[in-house]
C-alpha cells in the first residue's frame, strides 16, 4: 500500500460520542477483496459507508461520499489497494450524502442506478458474482442493494442504518419495514448499513433485524397514539420512543417519523 487509513473502529459512537472524535475515514478489510470505506456524515453525528469489491476484472463500488473532495480519498484508497480501474459505481442511496461527489470518480466507471431492468442484476466480474437488487422502497424510494452471494455480504444502503434512529423525511414507513423484511430473507452472514458502526462484523445481520423493530415499534406506537385523536403535534411531545429513544439523532429523526407516519395513515403519501 501507498498509505494506510485505520482499519480498526473506535466504538465511541456507540457510547455517545460525537464522530468527529474517530479516526475518520478508515477502510475496513472483510476479506481479501471486499472493504467497507466509511467517513463523516455532513451531520457529523455517524459514518456513511461504502462498500468495494476488487476483482481480477476490475473494481465495483456501492454509494459515494459527500462531496468531491470525500470521495476522491476514496477513490485514492482504492487506488492503494488495487491497479484494477473502477469499473462499477452502484448508487443504492440518490441522496446527496451518497451522490455529491459522484465527478471524482474516474471516467472508466460505469454507474448503475434504479431503475433496473428487473428486481436483479447479475454482474459476473472475473469470479466474482455479484447482484445488484431492488427490494421495494426503503429511506429514498429508489433504494439498491448489492449482494455478494458466495461471500454473503450484502451491502444494503440507506435501507438500514446501525443503532440511527429511522429517518423517514423520504420514505414511506410500511414500505421501508416491508423491503427491510425481505432484506432480511436474504442468505447473508454480513450485512452492512449505509451508515453507522461496521467495527463488528459479526454484529451486523443482527443489527438489521434491531433495525427492523424499531421500524416496526415506530409505526405501532405513532398509530396506537393517533387513534386516540391526538393531534401531530401532540404525539411528537407524548410519545414513548422506549429503547429507541437513545439511538443516534432521535432527536431529530423521531418527530419526522411520527408526521410520515400521520401522512401514510392519511393517505397523502405517493
Amino acid at each position: 500500500m501507498k498509505h494506510l487509513y485505520a482499519v480498526a473502529v473506535v466504538s465511541c459512537l456507540a457510547a455517545g460520542a460525537p464522530a468527529a472524535q474517530r479516526e475518520l475515514p478508515h477502510i475496513t478489510k472483510l476479506n481479501d477483496h471486499v472493504y467497507v470505506w466509511s467517513d463523516l456524515h455532513p451531520s457529523g453525528l455517524y459514518n456513511t459507508n461504502n462498500l468495494i469489491v476488487i476483482t481480477d476484472a476490475g473494481v465495483l463500488v456501492a454509494d459515494g461520499q459527500r462531496d468531491d473532495a470525500a470521495t476522491a480519498k476514496m477513490v485514492s484508497a482504492i487506488g492503494s489497494l488495487t491497479p484494477q480501474p473502477i469499473r462499477y459505481v452502484v448508487v443504492c442511496s440518490e441522496h446527496g450524502d451518497h451522490t455529491g461527489g459522484n465527478k471524482a470518480f474516474p471516467p472508466s466507471a460505469t454507474f448503475i442506478k434504479y431503475p433496473l431492468k428487473g428486481g436483479t442484476m447479475r454482474l459476473q466480474m472475473g469470479t466474482i458474482e455479484l447482484h445488484v437488487l431492488f427490494n421495494g422502497r426503503a429511506h429514498t424510494g429508489t433504494d439498491l442493494q448489492v449482494y455478494l452471494p458466495k461471500d454473503r455480504i450484502f451491502f444494503v444502503s440507506e435501507a438500514f442504518s446501525n443503532r440511527i434512529f429511522p429517518n423517514m423525511r423520504a420514505a414511506v414507513p410500511s414500505e421501508w419495514l416491508r423491503t427491510v423484511k425481505e432484506l432480511r430473507r436474504v442468505n447473508a452472514a454480513i450485512v452492512i448499513p449505509g451508515h453507522g458502526m461496521v467495527d463488528d462484523s459479526a454484529s451486523l445481520a443482527p443489527e438489521l433485524e434491531a433495525f427492523e423493530r424499531s421500524l416496526e415499534y415506530a409505526i405501532a406506537e405513532v398509530t396506537r397514539i393517533r387513534r386516540t385523536g391526538a393531534s401531530v403535534e401532540a404525539a411528537q411531545k407524548s410519545i414513548n420512543w422506549g429503547p429507541y429513544a437513545s439511538w443516534i439523532a432521535a432527536d431529530r429523526n423521531a418527530p419526522v417519523a411520527v408526521q410520515r407516519i400521520y401522512d401514510e395513515a392519511a393517505g397523502t403519501l405517493k
